[in-house]
């Protein structure tokens, strides 16, 4: 039945890469799970996002519950809407036409799996290229002399070569997928233990635990409304994981079983944030109070180390877990929805092309000249991407209880029969309307709270209302009928 299924498909132009995936292919347990998302924890922003969070005036100890307790949301909305992909076997690019339509779903589709996911790879090519910079320095410093007053749109001869290597690797990783990535990790892994756990173990020497437990950033003071900032915090977590938790059916396509996918999902997020809490507020509270300078990044930390091979292994494993986050958050995702905008004449590794070469021609570099929008882009997108979740999930749990029918997913050519000439109009206006309660903050004061928790009202307030208009719809549907 499954062959026959797939035949059928791939006479409607589908490539390979979009079909759903059969029981052979779903080999992915518990274990493989619990390791693919460590390196997206353990990375250079997520450790820098620690040091704003001091900033805000909590307290250490606030700081640690609050990224603990949101490890238990983002694997919880992982699990849950990768569920239909582990149902059915099939890439979020399908999926989402489930909820938005067969021709509605590109918008949604290419705001996640094309803008964000391509912006966001170069920007953390480039990112980690900085860091190969470092570790090449340490090892050979003429290198970063090369090419004398070289200048390409503000890259030097070394940054271009740091940069232009460093994404191959990210690249090269993207066309392995879900099975390279998955050895990668496996790899990865007991390093971010042994490094980060290694930094929050000679933090904790330097200065003694009570110290780091006490320690206030200069020029900050306490908050008062620590109740509210604790769910700031969280928001801000969890909202890193907007665009991940999005496509998270391009990874559990891969699972065996739902149980085996929300085990492993629950399970390494759980403790990989348990660690990075901990490890997090040490390191940067530690070597800020050691080196008598409020310190935020962990490569600036680094590269104050006189032990030579401890810097090199340490550097070595923050490149690795950044290929990790590229791969798993923006590559991959990438290379399923381009495919997507044309499955007869495009594949994964075609998709994945596109993507590594438009990161190139975007220059990440220069954007990363304006931090502010960079971090302005992401909450926007965040902001987006969160009442897409929402509608989403309410359209699998609640509208259609779990069951899709995948034929009308893998439409003919030019068959737009499914919703109204192919999108889904309650689903647009939904997202539409949540959007701009989320994100009004920014320009309307009196929804400025709003703003600062906007991933979770994205997604709450997306659910709710889908759940109630499509509610309604049937209701309206019913009535009709039953009139006639």
């Amino acid at each position: 039945m499954e062959q026959q299924q797939k035949e059928k498909y791939r006479t409607r132009g589908y490539s390979e890469d979009l079909l759903p995936k059969g029981a052979e292919q779903k080999t992915w347990k518990s274990v493989n799970y619990f390791t693919l998302w460590m390196g997206s924890v353990h990375n250079v922003p997520n450790y820098v996002m620690v040091g704003g969070f001091f900033i805000l005036g909590l307290s250490t100890i606030g700081i640690m519950l609050a990224i603990i307790l949101s490890a238990f949301f983002i694997a919880f909305v992982m699990v849950m809407n990768g569920a239909a992909g582990t149902k059915y076997g099939v890439p979020f690019a399908m999926i989402l036409r489930a909820s938005y339509g067969v021709r509605g779903a590109l918008f949604p589709g290419i705001l996640r799996g094309g803008i964000a996911a391509i912006m966001w790879f170069g920007l953390q090519c480039y990112a980690g290229s900085l860091a190969l910079l470092i570790l090449i320095g340490k090892i050979w410093p003429d290198f970063l002399l090369l090419g004398g007053d070289f200048n390409l749109l503000g890259l030097n001869l070394p940054g271009l070569i740091s940069f232009i290597f460093f994404w191959a690797v990210n690249v090269a990783i993207g066309f392995g997928g879900g099975g390279v990535l998955n050895k990668f990790t496996a790899v990865l892994n007991p390093c971010i233990y042994i490094v980060f756990g290694g930094m929050a173990i000679w933090a904790i020497s330097l200065v003694g635990i009570g110290p780091i437990l006490d320690y206030v950033p200069t020029g900050v003071e306490q908050a008062e409304n620590s109740g509210f900032l604790l769910l700031v915090v969280i928001n801000a977590v969890v909202a890193v994981w907007a665009a991940p938790a999005v496509s998270a059916s391009d990874f559990t396509q891969n699972a065996s079983s739902f149980r085996q996918q929300a085990l492993g999902q629950t399970l390494g997020l759980v403790v990989a944030y348990i660690l990075f809490a901990v490890a997090g507020v040490c390191i940067i509270a530690g070597a800020s109070i050691h080196y008598g300078v409020d310190t935020w990044n962990v490569l600036d930390i680094v590269q104050k180390w006189d032990n030579l091979f401890a810097a090199f292994f340490a550097v070595l494993v923050i490149l690795m877990t950044t290929i990790s986050t590229n791969a798993t958050g923006n590559i991959i995702p990438a290379g399923y929805q381009i495919a997507a905008i044309a499955p007869s004449k495009l594949s994964y590794k075609n998709g994945v092309l596109i993507a590594s070469i438009i990161s190139l021609l975007i220059c990440p570099w220069k954007l990363m000249e304006n931090q502010d929008s960079i971090y302005l882009f992401l909450d926007i997108i965040g902001g987006m991407l969160g009442p897409v979740i929402g509608v989403m999930m309410a359209h699998y749990f609640i509208v259609m209880r779990s069951t899709i029918d995948l034929d009308t997913l893998y439409t003919a050519a030019g068959d737009y029969q499914f919703y109204e000439n192919g999108f889904n109009v309650t689903a647009f206006s939904v997202t539409l309307i949540v959007v701009v309660l989320s994100l009004g903050g920014k320009f309307i004061p009196l929804l400025e709270p709003l703003s600062r928790v906007s991933w979770f009202v994205g997604v709450i307030t997306a659910f709710v209302l889908y759940s109630l208009l499509k509610k309604r719809e049937g209701t309206n549907v019913a009535a009709r009928q039953k009139t006639a």
